[in-house]
């Protein structure tokens, strides 16, 4: 699923290049990918409409048109939006099509497309000043931490309550919101934390810890375009893959060695287990 990095890394390419653009028409094929509000709903609060701006919190993506109307792009599992030529060909399972002309009128030449295999993601679209009545668990959702400053001490506040897995609670976007299993991974590997360690166990300090980790580590995939797996469901808007794949410490390497271990002389490898309901990457030597 992509994760905050992924999303941002998109919300930044719709921000480069679609931002000034007209959408002139839009196509609805699989009603399922609209199916808060509908067909007629999605075309006609975009049509006509020219991008002014670009937002996001935690895995949510909203474009904001001139028309008081805004979109809000959730991609769940298996969802892309890929900018394209009108001449390039579609893919399969491409569900929903902005055409997109110059705000000048010229003729439209490309396409915004929402790609969806697996139908579990949204294109909603909806009068701005309603969005907490339509999307109304975006208010619900932790701390974006990018977007905003992380206080440790609040978010150990927050902890102590908690007697859950950590890993459990990162996955929970609350209090902190925007976190998959991929980061999850490496947020507490970097943090030498055991995955399965009741959150209200841990320190101050190594909730400030955590906090410091969740910031680099995004901050970090986010300059690399985010995670692209083996199956290759994500990409950026060009469709280009990400890049931070490369970096992973613990996600996606069982039985390989762990890296941090060996940068010290250790032979440890890493393991898996499954923590709320997820398959789980870390190291027993380092996150005990």
């Amino acid at each position: 699923m992509p994760e905050l990095p992924e999303v941002e890394t998109v919300r930044r390419g719709v921000d480069s290049s679609v931002v000034g653009k007209v959408i002139t028409d839009v196509e609805v094929g699989r009603e399922r990918s609209v199916r808060r509000v509908g067909k007629e709903a999605v075309i006609n609060g975009l049509r006509g409409g020219k991008v002014i701006r670009t937002r996001r919190h935690a895995k949510y993506l909203m474009v904001d048109l001139d028309n008081d109307h805004s979109m809000m792009i959730h991609l769940r599992m298996s969802g892309r939006l890929i900018l394209n030529s009108t001449l390039d060909p579609r893919l399969p399972h491409t569900h929903v099509v902005m055409h997109l002309a110059s705000a000048r009128g010229r003729k439209a030449n490309q396409e915004l497309r929402f790609v969806d295999p697996r139908t579990f993601g949204e294109v909603v679209v909806y009068p701005t000043d309603l969005e907490t009545e339509i999307v109304p668990e975006i208010s619900g959702l932790g701390v974006d931490p990018i977007n905003s400053t992380l206080d440790p001490s609040g978010i150990h506040a927050v902890l102590r309550t908690k007697r859950a897995p950590i890993k459990a609670v990162l996955l929970s976007q609350r209090p902190i919101s925007g976190i998959g299993n991929i980061y999850a991974d490496e947020i507490l590997h970097r943090s030498r934390v055991h995955p399965r360690r009741a959150a209200n166990r841990l320190s101050a300090a190594k909730i400030g810890e955590i906090c410091s980790q969740t910031v680099a580590v995004l901050t970090e995939a986010v300059a690399l375009g985010g995670s692209t797996l083996v199956d290759t469901q994500y990409v950026g808007l060009d469709g280009s893959y990400g890049g931070y794949q490369d970096e992973h410490l613990a996600y996606g390497r069982e039985d390989e060695p762990c890296l941090t271990c060996a940068a010290v002389g250790r032979e440890k490898l890493i393991k898996r287990i499954q923590v709320a309901g997820r398959s789980t990457f870390f190291c027993p030597f380092c996150q005990r």
